[in-house]
């Protein structure tokens, strides 16, 4: 009888395995790149421990924060307010409730789901040609997909976590409304008070991005002080960014009461309006010139041929090819720099590291390693990927302090080495939820490629690029939807394999 064996990666080694794609890379790199940028990068380092404060400089860089707070506190309150309420309408749960039938929460998520497929970087740039520059044109970029995301984070929840009370309180012949705050809210409360304190950096990182690319606030200084390789002023900038990031996450963690949670984001935008009125922002609500989208969209004759102007199979796998090789980096470097460097002084400084590559947006990332090779996918994909290695080295971070390291020492008092120790202690009781997360993490890899083709070059961020700059607005339209399809169905392939996984570790 014949043994079928099946070999099968042990769980902490599946996080690493993403990590050998920064062997290609850097194979790329070494092709295309050059030494010309090399003292331009020793400088950009040195300017770190050497950044100008001077006083006309450090104004201008204080009053472009300012603006930044105040979008990313405008656009954090009012999703967040909109997304609760919106959640509970598109929760499947809550709507058996209400009116006995799932269908209106079906059909609501349904609508919803391209408004969030569309980065809030195209949403500003589609909003810029209609209404102009003003300060409402970043708040509703970042807060219409916010909104969605929002309500689709909060639908889940509610309908992945149904008490079993709630069959006894409608039975009792209680209220709609007193089910729903009875046997919903107190369980969901913390956890999604949580996910909107997290809302808040992504904000505040959204409203820096739509800086860079000329719509005010520290982005634009920052993106002007590295095009003119001023990199002392820019390096102030940045320090200012990195200690509001540390006063706004102090602040969260001290509030961290789910009752104190839900009135900061209702006041929010009162405070950010009031707070804006002083600054040089406008926030009077302007006049939309719709004309100027419609007068060509409307002439049906030029979809056709506008649609043809593009190699789609060409655009669309560039963008993919983005996204898988940035999805690896994020994946497999947090991981793979832990274990060649384990221990917990390790621990410390690579949440130094990672909270400085979560600090330098994607674009500005790509016009540094531009410095020292020539613009290709693996460049793009590498920029985007350093980036959100970042934010997945928090979340490593974090669960490892979460679970302890209590497995790490009891390996290494049986006489194991202490890469091995870590590998099979710490990094294997993380490990699940770290790919969980992964998975959603690529989904907003695939969103973020348009940043990234803005400044490459390629994708389907380029070719919105061109297409604005020369007002086809039929091209614009067959590449934002393009775009959308492309988000949802990776949505849906990561929503497949996250289930697949749960009901894996479900299994075991």
């Amino acid at each position: 009888m014949a043994v079928r064996i099946t070999l099968k990666p042990a769980l902490p080694l599946i996080p690493l395995l993403p990590g050998l794609s920064l062997l290609g890379i850097v194979a790329v790199l070494f092709r295309d790149g050059h030494g010309g940028g090399l003292p331009l990068l020793q400088e950009f380092a040195a300017a770190a421990v050497h950044p100008s404060l001077d006083p006309v400089v450090l104004g201008s860089l204080l009053n472009g924060l300012q603006i930044t707070l105040v979008i990313a506190l405008l656009s954090w309150g009012i999703s967040s307010v909109l997304g609760v309420g919106l959640g509970l309408l598109c929760s499947i749960t809550v709507s058996e409730i209400v009116t006995g039938v799932s269908w209106p929460a079906v059909l609501l998520r349904r609508c919803l789901a391209p408004l969030r497929a569309v980065h809030e970087l195209i949403w500003g740039l589609l909003l810029l040609q209609v209404f102009g520059l003003n300060g409402w044109v970043a708040v509703c970029a970042i807060a219409i997909p916010y909104t969605v995301l929002m309500a689709r984070v909060i639908a889940d929840q509610v309908d992945c976590h149904v008490s079993p009370a709630l069959p006894v309180l409608k039975g009792s012949g209680a209220a709609p409304w007193a089910v729903i705050l009875t046997g919903l809210v107190p369980p969901l409360a913390q956890p999604l008070c949580n996910h909107v304190g997290h809302r808040l950096d992504c904000a505040l990182r959204s409203a820096l991005i739509l800086g860079v690319f000329g719509l005010g606030g520290l982005g634009t200084d920052l993106s002007l002080s590295l095009r003119s390789l001023q990199f002392q002023e820019m390096w102030s900038g940045l320090w200012l960014l990195a200690i509001a990031m540390v006063i706004l996450d102090r602040c969260l963690r001290m509030l961290r009461g789910w009752s104190r949670m839900l009135i900061i984001p209702v006041l929010s935008p009162l405070i950010a309006i009031a707070w804006g009125t002083h600054l040089d922002l406008q926030l009077s609500w302007p006049v939309g010139q719709w004309s100027v989208l419609f007068a060509n969209v409307m002439d049906g004759s030029q979809g056709l041929s506008a649609a043809l102007e593009i190699s789609w199979p060409a655009v669309i796998a560039s963008t993919l090819w983005i996204t898988l090789i940035a999805g690896c980096i994020a994946t497999g470097l947090p991981p793979l720099l832990l274990l060649v460097w384990p221990g917990k002084t390790s621990l410390r400084i690579q949440e130094l590291l990672w909270g400085a590559l979560r600090l330098l947006p994607a674009p500005l990332t790509a016009l540094l390693l531009l410095m020292l090779a020539k613009p290709s996918l693996a460049l793009a994909g590498l920029a985007l990927g350093l980036h959100h290695s970042g934010v997945m080295g928090r979340v490593l971070m974090d669960d490892i302090r979460n679970t302890g390291l209590r497995s790490a020492q009891t390996l290494k008092s049986c006489g194991a080495s202490p890469r091995v120790s870590w590998l099979y202690g710490p990094l294997a009781d993380v490990s699940r939820p770290y790919l969980t997360y992964a998975i959603y993490r690529i989904d907003v890899i695939l969103r973020d490629t348009a940043i990234i083709g803005l400044v490459g070059g390629a994708g389907l961020g380029w070719q919105l690029m061109e297409a604005l700059s020369s007002f086809h607005w039929w091209l614009v339209f067959w590449i934002v939807l393009t775009s959308a399809v492309l988000t949802l169905l990776g949505e849906s392939l990561g929503e497949r394999l996250q289930g697949s996984w749960n009901s894996r570790a479900m299994a075991l």
